[in-house]
């Protein structure tokens, strides 16, 4: 019998996650029938990333609002829901991560008693407002789940404290891993892709002869994204500054900011940073392709952030990364130490960041660090258990 699996994603992050995922459930169209929804929380991202996989939605929600908030996106998307529900009849639905998509599908599915599958379940802080609201997105989600496909072992405990039956628990590493490897691939194997790489860094406005010394190790880059609500305010006033102040004093070092586009990001970046007499080595682009991010990435020498995500994909490139932010539920990389906290104190960033470029032997210890987050063979893993396990549920 076939299986109707139904993949809820909304966001940048999770279509990045779950792209992989859609692709590795449709190479079996014998077992399964994959029905894709997008919510649309994100738009232009969103799209970006579906048609850099290829994927064409069964469903379109298309929930995006100006000026929407947490009550807008949660009640769009569980009214939503309630029609994809009712019209494609899923056997299984697979919401990922910590987003209010995730949670609100989730909640729909439970509504009509279908079971849950969370991919990347079990990240905790537990401190509910940090980060916010992804914290308490990520345990009412894990609340309403049948399968938790976690990333890590420490996620699996995580899981275990909190009384989720073992056997409901599958460990897979992080689907991350497998869409990084898939691009990377894609970037060997289509010579002409360099190209559509290089000519969309040149409308971003970077010039492709300091890329060239990007790719040539003559320069060295800071790769910089930062987006998150608990840093607006007196937050990124003092990322920006400590940007600034590690310009000026590295002059030989080039910071790339592709800076988000909420004006909470965009006030203090642009009147802190966007001096380009005063900081020519900072660049200030609009966000970017996943394709290029991921290039860039590979180019970059060290990566300060205050997402979630890039904790787990720079160090599988090797990448030292500093995250502005105080906790994160991403424990595994801080103990394996290809990441360090640094909040969003200016002094710990400056010196954090200076430590790094200025001692080959802590730019090592950091770079040569084993990734924790797994092998790229995530979504292979998740397909196989529900290969067995549906069977028996349903």
């Amino acid at each position: 019998m076939i299986r109707k699996i139904l993949l809820v994603f909304g966001t940048r992050p999770e279509a990045i996650k779950m792209a992989p995922l859609v692709k590795k459930l449709r190479e079996q169209p014998e077992t399964f029938k994959t029905i894709v929804t997008v919510t649309g929380q994100h738009r232009q991202m969103l799209d970006q990333v579906l048609k850099l996989f290829d994927i064409q939605p069964d469903y379109d929600l298309d929930i995006m609002k100006a000026g929407q908030n947490l009550f807008d996106v949660t009640s769009r998307v569980l009214n939503g829901m309630k029609t994809v529900i009712q019209d494609s009849k899923p056997d299984l639905i697979l919401v990922h991560g910590d987003t209010a998509t995730s949670t609100a599908a989730a909640l729909a599915g439970f509504y009509c008693r279908i079971p849950i599958g969370h991919v990347e379940a079990g990240l905790r802080t537990y401190d509910m407002y940090n980060p916010w609201p992804e914290e308490i997105n990520r345990q009412l989600t894990g609340r309403l789940t049948t399968f938790h496909f976690a990333p890590t072992e420490m996620a699996r405990q995580n899981l275990l404290k909190e009384q989720v039956p073992e056997e409901n628990i599958i460990v897979t590493g992080n689907t991350v891993i497998d869409a990084l490897y898939l691009i990377l691939k894609r970037m060997e194997h289509e010579i002409s892709l360099k190209k559509v790489i290089h000519s969309t860094l040149e409308r971003a406005g970077i010039d492709l002869d300091l890329v060239q010394e990007w790719e040539e190790k003559k320069r060295r880059l800071i790769l910089i994204t930062g987006h998150r609500r608990e840093n607006f305010g007196s937050g990124f006033v003092d990322i920006c500054e400590a940007i600034r102040d590690l310009a000026k004093q590295y002059k030989e070092v080039d910071f790339l900011y592709p800076v988000h586009l909420n004006p909470n990001v965009q006030g203090p970046v642009n009147s802190i940073l966007g001096d380009r007499g005063s900081n020519n080595n900072i660049y200030l682009v609009k966000p970017l392709d996943y394709l290029e991010f991921v290039y860039l990435l590979q180019l970059s020498h060290i990566v300060l952030t205050d997402s979630g995500g890039i904790q787990e994909e720079a160090p599988g490139l090797g990448k030292p990364v500093l995250v502005m932010r105080t906790t994160t539920e991403r424990p595994e990389a801080l103990n394996a130490g290809t990441v360090k906290l640094v909040g969003t104190d200016k002094t710990k960033i400056t010196s954090s960041m200076s430590q790094l470029l200025d001692c080959p032997k802590s730019y090592q210890a950091m770079s040569k660090a084993n990734n924790p987050y797994g092998d790229g063979k995530a979504c292979e893993r998740i397909v196989r258990h529900l290969e067995n396990e549906l069977i028996s549920i349903l």
